[in-house]
């Protein structure tokens, strides 16, 4: 690619850490961050985003993480506190990250705040504005900055403007509850082309600019809108397919592969960030429910639910954690033995290696979210699974739905339904969960990271 490539996400992809008053800069892993930092190296382009909290620092350690950025490409953009409690706590994660996951109900009483939303927004535009090359390729990304593509267009009227929404696009009945709606909207409308992760989210979008402005798209996906030509496309993202089924096979890997197969129990795996939106409370029902329904599998199955800790400053997800903290008490108050417990949960983080041993050595990966975007959890698991065994189960409303069609798709709204899907994938034959998974696998590997890059980018230089 000869143009730079000009990222813009909320983070940067990497971790400030302070300790002992001295920095320490590290690059973060999964998501955004790996997905993009190829396609960031490759093109000598910059990356703008939050360093994250760094006000540990002395001045002589934020002038060491300075150089590290500047060193690693990275233009840092510094967010006051008031700017991370409204921004970022209360507009983004508690507004609109409930908004575009259908939790109306968890959108707090007072939708204020859009003022500072829209100047955190102005200042990212700026940055941009100020690094911007002639002939640079922009990449706006997620629904922290729904407004930056309109008011980098404002600036840079002729530049060549993406933006990917990792997040479902909502039904508009329910995106039509926020006040600012419209302005969302024409602030996405300011990008030459505007990504999504599947046809339902892309379908969402369209009907809201219909339903706002009267306007629809031409049969190739493009909108006439206010002198210039916008296009809407859809583009699911992708893994490094091909990185995860090498490390797979490691010896650390295989190492916690013999610890979990030391315990001779049948395994299921659910691997989440502690979110209301991941459906873990209604999973380990289905797993009570299976218990219930087929006694035999007690003392024969257990459950490994990771949890990994996220925004404890949210009271929605205090809430969620006490919720599940109860549900793993009481189910295994009623069906643990002296030899057995049919939940093992951890709350916390785990390491690449505990990571892949429990994808390789999982009778069943739970991948069950009440909504989600895409959901690469079931994409590493089946990149991980180069024996080409193991089932996957999966929610119809997780964006990888729309293409992993081999796995057991399932409503996780459905206790029951569930649980059956659950005795299904337990007592499959060996042949047809070879079959099922050799199909998703290759999917997997096809449609990897690099490809989804590619194709956003191809698409964002022929847009003219």
């Amino acid at each position: 690619m000869e143009s730079r490539l000009l990222i813009v996400s909320n983070r940067l992809p990497v971790t400030v850490r302070v300790q002992g008053g001295r920095p320490a800069v590290r690059k973060s892993v999964g998501g955004l961050a790996t997905a993009l930092r190829p396609w960031h190296e490759r093109s000598g382009g910059l990356w703008i985003g939050w360093p994250g909290e760094t006000t540990g620092l002395d001045r002589s350690g934020g002038s060491e993480v300075r150089r590290q950025l500047e060193q690693a490409r990275l233009v840092p953009l510094e967010l006051d506190k008031e700017e991370v409690e409204v921004f970022y706590e209360h507009v983004s994660n508690a507004v609109l990250w409930p908004i575009c996951h259908d939790r109306i109900d968890r959108l707090p009483l007072r939708m204020d705040g859009w003022d500072v939303y829209e100047s955190v927004n102005a200042r990212f535009a700026d940055a941009v504005a100020e690094h911007w090359r002639r002939g640079d390729l922009i990449w706006i990304h997620d629904y922290h900055l729904l407004r930056v593509a309109v008011l980098l267009r404002e600036r840079l009227p002729n530049a060549r403007i993406g933006f990917f929404l990792h997040v479902p696009f909502p039904n508009p009945e329910i995106f039509f509850a926020l006040p600012t709606r419209a302005t969302l909207v024409e602030g996405m409308m300011g990008a030459d082309l505007i990504g999504f992760h599947t046809q339902r989210h892309h379908g969402h979008f369209r009907a809201a600019l219909r339903r706002l402005f009267g306007v629809v798209t031409d049969r190739r996906g493009v909108v006439a809108w206010r002198g210039r030509r916008v296009r809407l496309g859809v583009f699911p993202i992708g893994i490094d397919a091909a990185d995860f089924a090498r490390r797979s096979d490691s010896a650390p890997v295989r190492a916690k592969m013999a610890e979990y197969r030391a315990v001779e129990q049948r395994l299921l795996v659910g691997v989440d960030r502690l979110d209301y939106t991941k459906g873990i409370p209604r999973r380990l029902l289905a797993v009570e429910r299976l218990f219930e329904a087929h006694p035999e599998w007690r003392e024969r199955v257990r459950l490994i639910q990771v949890a990994v800790p996220s925004r404890d400053q949210v009271g929605a997800y205090r809430e969620i954690r006490r919720e599940v903290d109860r549900l793993v008490g009481r189910i295994n108050g009623r069906f643990a033995t002296p030899n057995w417990s049919p939940i093992h949960y951890l709350y916390r983080s785990v390491g690449a290696e505990t990571l892949l041993g429990l994808y390789r050595t999982a009778d069943v990966m739970l991948v069950t979210p009440l909504r989600d975007g895409m959901n690469l959890v079931a994409k590493e698991f089946l990149a991980a699974r180069t024996d080409t065994d193991g089932v996957l189960v999966l929610s119809e409303f997780a964006g990888a739905a729309e293409t992993l069609t081999d796995a057991l798709i399932v409503n996780p709204y459905d206790i029951e339904g569930t649980a059956q899907a659950i005795h299904h994938a337990l007592t499959m034959e060996p042949a047809e969960r070879k079959r099922r998974m050799r199909a998703l696998r290759a999917n997997v590997l096809e449609h990897d990271v690099h490809q989804w890059a590619a194709q956003f980018l191809d698409g964002l230089a022929a847009n003219r």
